[in-house]
């Protein structure tokens, strides 16, 4: 029986390391002093008595300021009362439906729309921290012209003189650069341009691309295909390099649909069976029933033995190999009811061999379906990229207009994109940022955010939304639309008159009103996805794709491959600090990037981690820090993009090193011949794994599912037989609420959604890497990653743990001003200005779940960053003890909706927390544990239903559904 007692959190745990053994000594990290040589904390509690006692009355924390309420208000806000609108976020060419809530016009919590079929009510981290970046007081806040201070009708006297004169000759030196453009109305605004200047060219680019996939698509099917996959009707899914449940997730549909297909509820209902193919850990790789390290290179040569052991592909049999056959077994008895998807790091080939080995096994039009790419020429970014830069070098670009992105920063090094901007004689840049691509632009545009500005987009299945602002722009931004409005002299010049006027023409006038408020209230539009199409795969031609690009031998020595900057993205993110202080869901890692290589590439090589290395192909070198990560594949090195940024704000501004100095034309995603030479000198990582370490008690329980279907009680079972008492009479909840959380470790893939919900909902702040480093991360919920087994091939087990609010807490007998208490509901509440800082009760926590301000780390933000605070929440300052407390502000906004309406009970469900809510998988469950009817009550009697150290006699309402893997026999 797997018990949470064999998994480890890292290798200096694994090992014991005597730096290891220090960190679990001290119960606070180093630095717990913050003012040195200024004597123990008995002391400076001494100093704060005495200068209370002197200063009286006038010594509160927080200073007093006299306001004046608002004589009048608005029909449409109630002041206090938060509203909340539908729009859309759009992100490397798809757009994902999201709610924001607005307090008083101001933007402060995004929430996923539950009618957007790429959201499904929930949303990734990336969409969280947006609220933060809206705020963010680096951004672009002016119009430059050659790097002084200009105005937009500066710039739109200069674009009627200089682009009527292009008109003149068509405008054949015209360029318009843009990332991947999915807005029907923008598509409007730039047919017209095309048509106004017929010689110009549109050129996207998007680092990030899905050129592999639709390439792959165009080969088996003859014409470039969008893929939609379809989790909920699979048994078998097989990963190529694909993290579809964490960076590579087109969709959080993915998610929510293979989530629920591995919860099983009874021991006979069936649970799917996921086998991962991949270098790096990643989310999909621990969520996987079974892992395969390969090199990128190898994944290819994976994916044809299995196209020719299952028949889809002509050619000779491969050679035995275990995991091989019992996966093409595995694969034959689930036809129809399976599922092979390749990553978009993978070539086109893998991809068609995917599509071919779909449609062999009968899964075409059930667990795959497909539509028709909106553009053929979409899947030729990076031609014509290549295109662009040699027009560039030549002279021949006149004008060049890059809308958004920053390809100075991202396009591949052997281009030299931002030398080559240069030679165009008038650059415009529209940018949300002063950043790399605008030092080379003569006019620097600020570009609005999306929160803040019309738009519209379409999701994976072509399903139109509308992105309608929340506040007005806070710096005068504009769009992509408004601009190349500008520049083509378009019919409308605003944003909202651009989207609005653009679908009020496609429906009929008798309705278009009505269709338009629908879809602003709705935040879809209503039958607008993409027809399916029903192509077939042609055998003939993929092998003859595979044999004109025959794969390339295993090469001596180590490869490099590129993934996505959890934190950064492409670089987009950089200067968010939430993003950046969230630790990487696999590596644990903050405010950095680094060298990801296996523990026996690390020991061949000699390296540790931490050590700095310089990493190099031809001429392009970087230097790097090294991470040792188990269970990645050996001799290759894995690089997250997206930081380094030399022009950036200054929360990302040379935060890590930037890994597209190594990527070129040639190797997009990984490349042989990568040379990694030790400087003998080292670097300091800001890692959280070991961070409130819990000392090897069984806090993960887990089964395969063929052990839970014999022993379906296997969880109690595995506890030890106790009947705990408590010495002090225990409260008695016979009326009323009593609230508790139910969190599912089966579904659960470590997404850290629910880590930067939290942070955005309670005004928690971030404390730089330096405080990190020190062990002083401040968020109310962290999510812990494990690994079980030998550290060249673990298997890794995620769990989020935040404050258990137990019922008999361990915390509240031991602070001495009764700071934290128990309320009528049962919460584990925090009196924040009756806290003077022991921190016994952090001591006394076995959950390690409290968090010490030491400083005061919301002091000295601007304006504007104040104006993402949630005014429902306390703004701590420093010195007291913050923690979970179930979001009460929700609570008791729910208990005053339902007295409003003369309601007593709250509906099962009614309240979500803000984990809850933004959980893609849906692991997360909140409600009345009194009333025998909700979900958590059914859930806290689960057969798989445990407390965390309940043997403690906490009694925590936090309880936990113990993790389920289905692995195949063969392979046990």
């Amino acid at each position: 029986m797997k018990t949470g007692r064999q998994y480890w959190r890292s290798l200096e745990q694994l090992a014991g390391t005597p730096r290891f053994q220090e960190w679990l000594r001290r119960e606070f990290p180093q630095g717990a002093p913050e003012l040195a040589g200024q004597g123990s904390r008995r002391r400076m509690l001494r100093l704060m008595a005495a200068s209370l006692g002197l200063a009286g009355l006038t010594a509160c924390r927080r200073p007093v300021e006299n306001i004046l309420p608002s004589s009048r208000g608005s029909e449409a806000i109630v002041p206090g009362v938060p509203n909340w609108y539908a729009t859309s976020m759009t992100v490397g060419g798809l757009s994902f439906g999201l709610l924001v809530e607005s307090h008083d016009g101001r933007p402060t919590k995004i929430e996923g729309n539950p009618r957007h079929p790429s959201s499904l009510g929930a949303t990734t981290a990336h969409a969280q921290a947006a609220v933060l970046s809206l705020y963010d007081p680096d951004r672009s806040t002016r119009v430059l012209r050659q790097g002084r201070a200009a105005s937009w009708d500066g710039f739109e006297a200069f674009a009627a003189q200089h682009f009527a004169a292009a008109r003149v000759g068509d405008g054949a030196r015209i360029r318009f650069l843009s990332e991947t453009a999915c807005s029907p109305s923008l598509e409007a605004v730039r047919r017209h341009a095309l048509t106004r200047f017929p010689g110009a060219r549109w050129i996207e680019y998007e680092p990030l691309n899905q050129d592999q996939a639709l390439a792959g698509s165009e080969i088996a099917y003859g014409a470039p295909h969008v893929v939609r996959f379809h989790f909920d009707k699979a048994d078998m899914v097989v990963s190529l390099d694909h993290d579809f449940l964490g960076l590579d997730a087109l969709s959080l549909g993915w998610i929510r649909q293979f989530s629920r297909r591995r919860t099983a509820d009874s021991p006979r209902e069936p649970m799917n069976r996921l086998y991962a193919v991949e270098s790096r850990f990643s989310m999909t790789g621990a969520a996987a029933d079974h892992r395969l390290r390969l090199r990128p290179s190898e994944v290819r040569r994976f994916g044809e033995d299995l196209a020719r052991a299952l028949g889809a592909l002509e050619g000779p049999a491969p050679s035995p190999n275990r995991f091989l056959d019992a996966l093409a077994r595995d694969l034959k008895a689930s036809r129809g009811r399976s599922l092979v998807l390749a990553g978009p790091r993978q070539p086109a080939e893998v991809h068609a061999l995917a599509h071919l080995l779909n449609q062999a096994l009968g899964n075409t039009g059930v667990t795959v379906t497909c539509s028709r790419a909106p553009r053929d020429d979409a899947r030729l970014q990076i031609r014509s990229l290549q295109s662009l830069a040699a027009e560039l070098a030549a002279g021949q670009v006149e004008t060049l207009v890059v809308l958004g992105g920053n390809p100075a920063f991202t396009a591949p090094a052997d281009m030299g994109f931002q030398g080559l901007m240069r030679k165009a004689r008038y650059n415009v840049r529209l940018g949300l940022e002063e950043d790399e691509t605008s030092a080379g632009a003569e006019w620097h545009l600020p570009e609005a955010h999306f929160l803040e500005s019309w738009g519209d987009g379409r999701a994976l299945d072509g399903t139109a939304s509308i992105q309608q602002p929340l506040i007005e722009p806070l710096y005068g931004g504009r769009t992509v639309a408004e601009v190349v409005a500008v520049i083509s002299g378009y019919k409308d010049r605003r944003a909202y008159d651009i989207v609005r006027n653009h679908w009020l023409a496609g429906w009929p006038v008798r309705d278009a009103e009505k269709n338009w408020r629908r879809a602003l209230h709705d935040g879809v539009v209503s039958g607008s996805s993409f027809p399916e199409a029903r192509p077939a795969a042609d055998a003939s031609r993929v092998a003859a794709a595979l044999q004109s690009n025959p794969a390339s031998p295993v090469a001596e020595g180590l490869e490099i491959a590129f993934t996505p900057g959890w934190a950064t993205w492409d670089g987009r993110y950089a200067n968010n600090g939430w993003l950046q202080e969230a630790p990487d869901p696999m590596t644990r890692l903050t405010w950095d990037n680094a060298a990801l290589v296996s523990p026996a590439t690390a020991s061949r090589l000699g390296l540790a981690t931490g050590d700095l290395v310089r990493l190099s192909r031809g001429r392009h070198e970087v230097a790097a820090p090294v991470l040792v990560q188990p269970g990645h594949a050996d001799d290759c090195v894995s690089v997250p993009l997206g930081y380094g940024r030399a022009m950036c704000g200054r929360v990302g501004r040379n935060v890590g090193f930037n890994a597209f100095l190594l990527r070129t034309t040639d190797a997009l995603w990984s490349a042989a011949g990568l040379e990694l030479r030790r400087t003998g000198r080292t670097a300091r990582l800001a890692l959280t794994q070991n961070h409130h370490n819990m000392e090897g008690r069984p806090l993960i329980l887990a089964a395969t599912l063929e052990e839970y279907r014999k022993d379906p009680k296997f969880v109690a079972h595995s506890k030890p037989h106790l009947e705990p008492f408590s010495l002090h009479k225990e409260p008695s909840y016979d009326r009323g609420n009593q609230w508790g959380m139910a969190i599912d470790l089966s579904a659960c893939v470590g997404c850290n959604a629910c880590v930067l919900a939290c942070q955005a909902e309670n005004n928690i702040p971030i404390v730089g890497k330096q405080q990190v480093l020190r062990g002083r991360q401040m968020h109310w919920i962290r999510v812990d990653r494990y690994y079980q087994g030998s550290p060249e091939d673990p298997g890794a087990a995620v769990q989020p743990v935040t404050c258990q609010q137990c019922e008999n807490a361990p915390c509240e007998n031991v602070c001495p001003v009764a700071a934290t208490t128990h309320s009528p509901e049962g919460l584990n509440d925090m009196a924040y200005n009756r806290c003077v800082g022991t921190r016994y009760c952090s001591n006394n926590c076995p959950y390690k779940v409290r968090r010490f301000n030491f400083l005061d780390f919301h002091k000295g933000l601007s304006e504007a960053g104040k104006m993402v605070f949630n005014p429902d929440v306390t703004v701590r300052m420093r010195g007291v003890m913050e923690k979970c407390t179930y979001c009460v502000q929700r609570i008791e906004e729910k208990k005053i909706k339902a007295r409003r309406e003369g309601r007593r009970a709250i509906g099962d469900g009614e309240i979500q927390t803000a984990c809850q809510q933004a959980c893609p998988a849906g692991a997360i469950v909140f409600g009345d544990i009194n009333d025998p009817a909700s979900r958590v009550a059914g859930l806290r009697n689960h057969n798989r239903g445990y407390g965390l150290l309940e043997e403690l006699n906490t009694k925590p309402r936090t309880t936990y559904l113990a993790r389920l893997r289905n692995p195949n026999p063969e392979l046990a």
